[in-house]
């Protein structure tokens, strides 16, 4: 532990980590993120990175960034402007610098900042000698030198001593943030367990640069985050994606039934199909489809069959999906379908975030055919809404399809590990093996037809994608019937609002201006809110998660507000979902189509640029 130093206890930071792709930024995010977490700091993670394998070297096209937000408070979002910046390279500072605080305080190794990386970067000059980081506090050790002499007697070569620079640099954040070596070595023994020499090699570096940053006068204070105390329970920090593998997990221990995700890989949604088939041992059953289609329809095969289903895609995948969803929809089948929105149209930018698919989600498919759509909010909540989304599929006979993004599905955040007892029970909607069965009999409260498995004595049935008769399920042409079964499913549909939480509001119960945000942009809109309403503006604040249908009480919310504010990541498309909804309100609209997040400050900004055109 640093203890030569003035040491400064902060509420809050924020790093962020940036470099080519090879330079190891993402595991060095992540390895400082795990052990702020296991220290007890509330934070929030967004891992940003070029979508092509390995980005052109040295370029501002090709850096990977990470950026992590830790505090002893609650932390809603991975922050605005950065405290640290790790610089790998001229490009990485090039591209960062404009994302850091005035006196921030800047690492970079010196190596690399040369002729040839500048002319990369496209800089006319060198950064370290015109002026440009003149204000911050410059940390700047020759780490690749460093590197190659601490290994120099391993006989290991330069390009594999060369991947450790890395751990130069957790070592200078582990002094600089006062945290023990051990956690940080611990770290890549539970990373490499199987490459023992790796983990020397990585763990001796570490400590080099952690003597290193005892040694020098560029470091004139150290920090200090304390734990956040209000939080009680068991927490782990947890991906989005990860937690919305984990929710589906549960929702299949609650109702009791087998567990089947037939999916196609697909950026950034992959990894749900990865975290689930590490579970085979839990009876997780998971299928990688030779494409979109055969993913979905291998799935809608497991929920006729009696098995709780789910795929997931994100945007270009949703779209191939589409007639399959119709499918499920007419079938009345549960089925969960998770889309991790990204950057779009088509390929687009397939690491970075968006909302935009939240139209195609609502109104994506073929004929008359409403489906309940959710959205999480947080990388811990994508575990909450995963669960309620097969909830919703299981007891009310429908797809369902839970919106997630790349911010939300690549980033991480603190989770309270949920005691199974507590959670909601799910209670699929069985026929009475007993009783004589039709299949398109109904549920008088939900109105959702009666499930069974293929095989039941006296239950043999058909269902397919021709409309079906009321009641026994034959094919039928007769416009009458079709009438009704539109008006049947669309009705079962609607009625899911009756069991919905009550939707909360933040703030003033009535007023000026009401700010409205749905899924991922919570975090910074509630920040922003937040600050406004502690200087004592008229303001309040609300987050849709359930977004078809709405809760039944939007209409009394809106009512008590003059104006409605909607920020969302895309051109308007909750705002215009509201306005075809509930057309009596005026709405106002807050849009960004950058592929990135709302920062906090243009937020604050904007409603305070609202707030005084009264």
């Amino acid at each position: 532990m640093a203890t030569n130093k003035n040491v400064i206890e902060r509420d809050r930071i924020v790093i962020k980590f940036a470099g080519d792709s090879g330079d190891g930024m993402q595991l060095t995010g992540t390895q400082f993120t795990d052990t702020s977490a296991i220290l007890g700091n509330d934070l929030a993670t967004f891992p940003d990175f070029p979508s092509e394998i390995r980005a052109p070297q040295g370029t501002i096209a090709g850096v990977s960034g990470y950026q992590v937000h830790i505090g002893h408070a609650d932390i809603e979002t991975s922050g605005d402007k950065a405290d640290v910046l790790v610089a790998m390279n001229p490009a990485a500072l090039a591209y960062n610098l404009k994302h850091c605080k005035a006196n921030a305080t800047i690492i970079i190794d010196l190596d690399a900042f040369n002729e040839k990386a500048f002319k990369k970067a496209h800089l006319a000059t060198n950064p370290l000698e015109d002026g440009s980081l003149d204000g911050y506090n410059l940390i700047a050790p020759p780490v690749t030198t460093q590197c190659r002499e601490v290994l120099r007697e391993t006989g290991m070569d330069s390009k594999t001593i060369d991947k450790t620079r890395n751990q130069f640099i957790a070592g200078i954040l582990s002094y600089l943030f006062n945290r023990d070596v051990e956690m940080g070595i611990a770290f890549l023994r539970n990373k490499f367990a199987k490459k023992p020499k790796l983990v020397d090699i990585n763990a001796k570096v570490l400590k080099a640069g952690y003597i290193y940053a005892g040694n020098i006068e560029a470091i004139h204070s150290t920090f200090i985050v304390n734990p956040n105390l209000s939080k009680k329970g068991k927490f782990r920090n947890i991906t989005g994606n990860q937690a919305t593998a984990w929710g589906l997990m549960a929702a299949a221990e609650k109702s009791g039934l087998p567990f089947f995700l037939g999916s196609y890989p697909i950026t950034p949604a992959t990894d749900i199909l990865a975290e689930l088939s590490k579970h085979k041992a839990l009876g997780i059953k998971t299928f990688q489809a030779e494409d979109e289609i055969a993913g979905i329809n291998s799935a809608i095969g497991a929920s006729y069959a009696g098995h709780m289903a789910a795929t997931t895609t994100s945007g270009p995948g949703l779209s191939l999906k589409s007639e399959a969803i119709g499918l499920a929809f007419i079938t009345e089948l549960p089925l969960v379908i998770v889309n991790v929105m990204r950057g779009g149209p088509s390929t687009g930018l397939p690491t970075k975030t968006e909302q935009t698919d939240l139209m195609q989600a609502l109104w994506g498919r073929n004929g008359e055919a409403p489906i309940p759509i959710i959205a999480a909010s947080s990388p811990a909540d994508c575990f909450d809404y995963a669960f309620m989304a097969e909830k919703i599929a299981i007891e009310h006979m429908t797809p369902v399809v839970l919106l997630t993004d790349s911010y939300l599905g690549n980033g991480s955040g603190l989770w309270k590990i949920p005691n199974m007892d507590d959670m909601d029970s799910i209670t699929p909607l069985m026929a009475d093996v007993n009783k004589p069965y039709q299949p398109y009999d109904r549920d008088e409260k939900t109105g959702a037809r009666y499930w069974t498995k293929p095989g039941t004595p006296g239950h043999e049935h058909r269902v397919g994608g021709l409309e079906k008769s009321d009641g026994k399920g034959s094919v039928s042409h007769d416009p009458i019937n079709h009438e009704k079964m539109t008006k049947l499913r669309e009705e079962k549909v609607m009625r899911i609002a009756d069991n919905y939480p009550k939707q909360e509001v933040f703030g003033k119960e009535e007023g000026d201006l009401l700010i409205v945000s749905w899924g991922s942009t919570k975090g910074s809109a509630y920040s922003a809110f937040k600050e406004l309403e502690e200087e004592g503006k008229d303001i309040a604040f609300t987050n849709f998660n359930y977004l078809f249908p709405l809760p039944n009480e939007t209409a009394d919310i809106f009512k008590r507000y003059k104006r409605i504010l909607v920020c969302e990541l895309n051109s308007g498309q909750f705002a215009f979902h509201l306005r075809s909804t509930l057309p009596e309100f005026k709405y106002m609209q807050f849009n960004k189509i950058q592929a990135q997040p709302f920062m906090v400050s243009e937020l604050t900004e904007k409603f305070n640029e609202i707030l005084g055109a009264k």
